[in-house]
């Protein structure tokens, strides 16, 4: 999409930013210059069958409103530039949310011998069994971004039929893991895989010193990228032969078609965390599910969606629109619109 196109998916508008030109400026505003929002949230640690502990960050309702399960980004946490944005798109029409932040991601330690990963769902089943249990009276729905969006679908899909959320919505979903994780590895996209590889490395020592026999010390130190990251720890320490399995059992691709609530699968074609080419193959495979709505953008980059004709009036398209979608899904008419 060149500057000033706009695409229409139905009765829905999107046009980038002329002043962000590009798929890398996209998404680089969000992390580096956006303002940031912080919608009001409560704040709890709650422990884990295997005892481990993880972060809730919930923006209340009144009771029986409808709820929103949100799930972030690889390396995510509340502070992560769309979790405020969406926690006060949701609270512009009443709603409430609940904010899941995966292991060791947040201020609470995470000190199980394992850690999160893009095909994890045992957690996000835990969580909400546990939030339907305190709200059950409300509608819910959830909402995912990038490896949250392919966690969430992966979930769906594990649970087909008997899944019991109302709609769901996935930003920027890295649908064939393998390929996402080769192509941060070249090019100019390599900077976001540098920054994902310090963090991970730095969380994957700490936690050698806790458990010696973790992973291999010396491999973990001459990794050099995310995907050799998964082949050193990711998989080894969760059950897989290797990066290649991880990917294979983990990618969300392999689910969607057995997801059955009504979920938009929101992505840019310039999304540099993704090759084009696999939207092509999530869209034949959403083609044959009626419950799959696919709005796929020719710009927008990785959880960018900026728009607006100026720098100080941006707008975040993905963020309106995956509120708006859930909101219709559900048959719910809010007492307020969106701003």
């Amino acid at each position: 999409m060149v500057a000033g196109e706009t695409s229409v998916v139905g009765e829905y508008r999107y046009r980038p930013a002329w002043w962000l030109p590009g798929g890398h400026a996209q998404t680089l505003w969000g992390k580096f210059v956006r303002p940031g929002i912080k919608a009001p949230s409560e704040f709890e640690v709650i422990s884990l069958p295997d005892g481990d502990q993880l972060e809730l960050h919930t923006h209340q309702a009144p009771p029986g409103a409808p709820r929103v399960l949100l799930l972030h980004g690889l390396e995510g946490t509340v502070r992560s530039h769309y979790v405020g944005g969406i926690m006060a798109a949701a609270a512009a029409i009443g709603w409430g949310t609940t904010l899941m932040v995966f292991r060791g991601c947040g201020s609470t330690p995470n000190t199980a011998r394992r850690f999160y990963h893009s095909g994890e769902t045992t957690d996000i089943a835990h969580v909400y069994s546990l939030l339907r249990q305190r709200h059950p009276a409300s509608p819910w729905y959830a909402l995912g971004v990038s490896l949250g969006g392919n966690v969430l679908l992966k979930w769906l899909g594990e649970a087909g039929a008997s899944a019991s959320i109302i709609a769901a919505a996935a930003i920027s979903v890295p649908f064939d893991l393998e390929a996402g994780a080769r192509k941060i590895g070249t090019g100019f996209a390599r900077i976001y895989d540098r920054n994902f590889l310090r963090t991970l490395r730095a969380k994957s020592l700490r936690k050698l010193d806790v458990y010696p026999d973790l992973c291999d010390r010396a491999a973990l130190l001459r990794a050099r990228s995310v995907y050799e990251f998964d082949d050193v720890v990711t998989a080894r320490v969760h059950g897989f032969a290797d990066a290649h399995d991880y990917y294979q059992r983990s990618s969300s691709m392999s689910f969607l078609a057995n997801i059955r609530v009504p979920t938009l699968l929101l992505s840019a074609r310039n999304d540099p965390f993704l090759p084009p080419s696999v939207l092509d193959r999530a869209q034949r495979v959403a083609a044959a599910n009626p419950a799959l709505a696919t709005e796929f953008h020719a710009g927008g980059g990785h959880v960018g969606f900026v728009a607006g004709r100026w720098p100080w009036r941006a707008r975040y398209y993905a963020e309106e629109r995956a509120i708006e979608f859930l909101q219709r899904a559900g048959g719910w008419r809010a007492p307020r619109a969106l701003p």
